[in-house]
C-alpha cells in the first residue's frame, strides 16, 4: 500500500483544495459543481486565445460581387 500523502492542487475554479489523484473524478476540480462552471465558461466562450482579427481580403475583391 502507497503511504504517500495525496497531493493537493487549488481547484481553477474556487481556488479551495482538490485532490489531485484518481480517487478524485472531478480532477483538477474540487467537485462537479467546478467542473460544470468551468465548462460553462468554455461553452459561452468566456476563455478564449486573444488572436489578431484575419487580414481583409480587399486585395482580392470580392468573390460574390462580379466586379471583383
Amino acid at each position: 500500500m502507497d503511504n504517500t500523502p495525496a497531493r493537493t492542487v487549488p481547484c481553477p475554479t474556487c481556488g479551495g483544495d482538490s485532490v489531485f489523484s484518481p480517487a478524485n473524478r472531478f480532477r483538477p476540480f474540487c467537485s462537479a459543481r467546478c467542473k460544470q462552471i468551468d465548462l460553462g465558461a468554455w461553452a459561452t466562450e468566456e476563455f478564449r486565445v486573444p488572436s489578431e482579427a484575419p487580414p481583409e481580403d480587399a486585395a482580392y475583391g470580392d468573390p460574390r460581387r462580379e466586379d471583383g
